[in-house]
């Protein structure tokens, strides 16, 4: 197991949760609070350092964006209303108070994460509040009002950065990143998410692989409902290390929706936390492999907000530390005292899940009769000669 090798920092502060649909939506920023007291009780940030989030400007979110939402965003968080074509004011994306403001720090936040790995200040940096993945250039979506991944991939690119590799484990297909660099062919995206046929977006087949002159810079593992830690990890490790090695990322960007959990209300994958925190090891392991250590991560989905955020996302800014922690680790009792106090619910007692992630490794064998197998294959079949690969080996 590597432990990080440089400063690692997470990008927060307490006013990040002012993005907040809500007391119904399913996405309450109290879940961020959760995570950051349940890391500080286990003195995960004892080990990085915290940065304060920046507010991006709108010419930073306009390297991605077009005014026309910005001003849109801007508009419905002062006058509210709706915008449809802009994917504002639906039950996804509904308007609240000062969105515009609440969405750019969201940026600002990632940004700086972007900014501290491309300067050297941190080899990994995080930003727990980004990973909004689904918004588009010109749209709102899913949850999503702007996509700060992609602003701050962007900044990357402007500043002379010639190949990034994403990768996003969120439950949902990372459409929106995948798709504003779908012609871009410095830019990898791979998306490892529960079928589209099952659920929102409704994309992210293995032959959606990127535009033309940018062929095979798109990479989609459609997983079948139902999907495990076993056969999660199989599919990952069947894809994600072979093509990111032909690719050789100078910065490594990851997505850590929490949503693909066996308890997440929204989706029908079957992972614990144990396979989770398994999967972040194994990104971090790449990082240094390919990028020396260079590693960008965000949060993303993640709707069991007690019973898993918390835990999946201290694993994983444990990792970015390069701290690890024993999965049997107890959750403090102060940290559970609290959960009891804001939410009336019991917090989980250990930050495991009580399973040991394990998978058939790809060389071993391929199953037609499987459905994951064929979904594995079709993503071999379509991406890896475009990579100089074999999909057959």
């Amino acid at each position: 197991m590597l432990e990080c090798s440089g400063p690692a920092s997470v990008v927060f502060d307490p006013s990040l949760t002012e993005y907040n649909f809500g007391p119904d939506h399913p996405m309450s920023p109290i879940r961020l609070d959760l995570t950051m007291r349940l890391a500080g009780s286990l003195g995960i940030l004892d080990h990085l350092t915290v940065v304060p989030a920046p507010m991006a400007d709108d010419d930073l979110i306009a390297t991605v964006h077009s005014r026309e939402l910005i001003a849109a965003v801007t508009r419905l968080g002062t006058d509210g209303g709706e915008d449809l074509k802009h994917g504002l004011g639906t039950d996804d994306n509904p308007v609240f108070h000062d969105m515009h403001l609440a969405a750019a720090h969201v940026v600002g936040a990632t940004v700086e994460a972007f900014r501290q790995v491309l300067s050297g200040e941190s080899l990994h940096s995080a930003s727990v509040t980004g990973g909004l993945h689904h918004a588009m250039a010109d749209r709102s979506s899913g949850f999503c009002i702007y996509n700060d991944i992609a602003v701050g991939i962007q900044t990357l690119l402007d500043q002379g950065v010639e190949r990034v590799a994403y990768v996003d484990i969120d439950v949902h297909h990372g459409d929106g990143v995948e798709k504003i660099f779908y012609d871009d062919p410095r830019v990898l995206t791979i998306s490892l998410h529960e079928t589209g046929q099952m659920l929102f977006p409704g994309t992210g087949f293995a032959q959606d692989s990127g535009g033309v002159g940018a062929e095979g810079s798109a990479v989609n593992v459609a997983l079948p409902p139902g999907t495990a830690d076993g056969g999660w990890l199989r599919a990952f490790h069947a894809v994600v290390p072979h093509v990111l090695r032909e690719f050789q990322p100078q910065i490594l960007v990851s997505q850590h929706g929490c949503d693909s959990h066996m308890e997440d209300p929204l989706a029908h994958l079957m992972l614990s936390v144990d396979g989770q925190r398994t999967a972040y090891l194994a990104l971090h392991e790449l990082a240094h492999e390919l990028c020396e250590g260079k590693w960008v991560v965000t949060g993303g989905g993640g709707y069991a907000l007690v019973e898993v955020v918390p835990r999946a996302w201290s694993h994983l800014l444990a990792i970015v530390a390069g701290r690890p922690l024993e999965p049997t680790t107890e959750t403090p009792a102060d940290w559970r005292a609290h959960v009891l106090e804001a939410t009336g619910r019991t917090a989980p007692y250990r930050l495991t899940d009580g399973r040991t992630p394990a998978y058939r490794d790809w060389s071993g064998g391929y199953d037609p009769a499987t459905w994951l197998d064929r979904e594995i294959m079709a993503t071999r079949t379509a991406v890896f000669p475009l990579h100089g690969l074999d999909p057959h080996h």
